[in-house]
């Protein structure tokens, strides 16, 4: 009798339990409640914070193009030096002696020549001597251009206006080409180079005004872009610009920070209605009452928003909470239709990322 008293039991509990079952299938999932935006075009602050250096326009290292024994030094620690000034000069006692013998070689190389062609026009000579001498003359003649273009080589001068660096060297040494004698800067005027992401690139057109702080001061000055490497760096997906100082004067190798400001317009949602993903940034569309799930394209991006710049379009209904309980094509219930607001905040510039 309680084995039979068991079995009923247990049939009862089965079946009570199916039913339950059954009916969960029969019930509607409900919709989930979730807020939404209307995607408009706005106008929003474009800032972002870059590091930067700063360069001289013009800078070289002094090196020697010949080896040999210094015999004159012309370069004072940090002086200005206008453009074609000797800076230093190199022994050239052996190449002038050189020079000399070939220049004794070209007169009478000279004479030859013209005694040998009065001849060759009166028959006086056959054309073979004559050629042998014009020859010799001109083999003497480039000779003497050889010579002088290494003594040229003994002599270093500066190469534009600018100031001189620290003295590496010391009168009397002798030097090769790899010695050091000192740099030459233009430091009048200023370059500076810094890097930018490859999604802020529409922030650094040549012509656009940056501007510029040091770490040891607040004040901001001004420089206007004047280039940009057509090749953005494959690895860091960043490009390199470049820029003229216009106010103020900046160390050449300064640290910098680069502050790129523009407005901008464009569809830009709160940061937490993007879903970032390996391959592809989604937000979630609203139609029909369904959810969406749609690829985006980002652009500038700060704390607070983010830029669209490829799949949602004016008036897409755009979900901004709840976004992490809603699933593919699933019913949603719109609860508050938010207004998009942008604040221009001149504090806070965007991530560079």
């Amino acid at each position: 009798m309680k084995y039979l008293y068991f079995i009923a039991i247990l049939i009862i509990t089965t079946g009570a339990i199916s039913c339950s079952r059954k009916t969960d299938k029969l019930k509607p999932k409900q919709a989930v409640v979730v807020d939404v935006i209307i995607a408009e075009k706005v106008s929003f602050p474009s800032n972002i914070e870059v590091n930067g250096v700063s360069l001289s326009e013009e800078m070289i290292e002094l090196h020697p193009e010949i080896s040999g024994r210094l015999t004159y030094l012309n370069i004072p620690d940090g002086a200005s030096v206008s453009a074609g000034t000797i800076l230093a000069k190199i022994n050239d006692a052996d190449l002038q002696a050189q020079l000399e013998q070939q220049k004794s070689q070209l007169d009478l190389a000279v004479k030859t020549e013209q005694r040998l062609k009065k001849l060759l026009n009166v028959n006086g000579v056959n054309q073979a001597d004559y050629d042998a001498a014009l020859s010799q003359l001109n083999t003497t003649s480039a000779n003497v251009k050889v010579l002088n273009a290494q003594i040229d080589k003994t002599v270093i001068r500066a190469s534009f206006n600018g100031k001189l660096g620290l003295r590496m060297v010391s009168p009397g040494a002798y030097v090769t080409p790899q010695t050091l004698l000192g740099t030459l800067q233009q430091s009048d005027k200023i370059k500076i180079d810094f890097t930018i992401p490859e999604a802020y690139a529409k922030l650094a057109e040549v012509g656009n005004t940056v501007y510029i702080q040091t770490n040891d001061s607040e004040e901001k000055l001004s420089a206007i872009i004047s280039a940009i490497e057509p090749q953005i760096n494959l690895d860091t997906r960043n490009m390199k610009v470049r820029a003229r100082l216009k106010t103020g004067n900046i160390s050449p190798g300064t640290f910098l920070k680069i502050l790129l400001d523009k407005k901008e317009e464009g569809i830009v949602v709160p940061s937490n209605a993007l879903i970032p993903d390996a391959s592809s940034n989604q937000v979630v569309l609203v139609k029909h009452n369904k959810a969406v799930f749609t690829n985006v394209e980002t652009g500038i991006r700060n704390a607070d928003v983010v830029e669209l710049l490829k799949g949602v379009h004016a008036g897409d209904t755009i979900i901004v909470s709840g976004v992490l309980f809603v699933r593919p094509n699933a019913t949603v219930k719109i609860r508050k239709v938010r207004t998009q607001i942008i604040e221009p905040a001149q504090d806070s510039n965007l991530v560079a990322k």
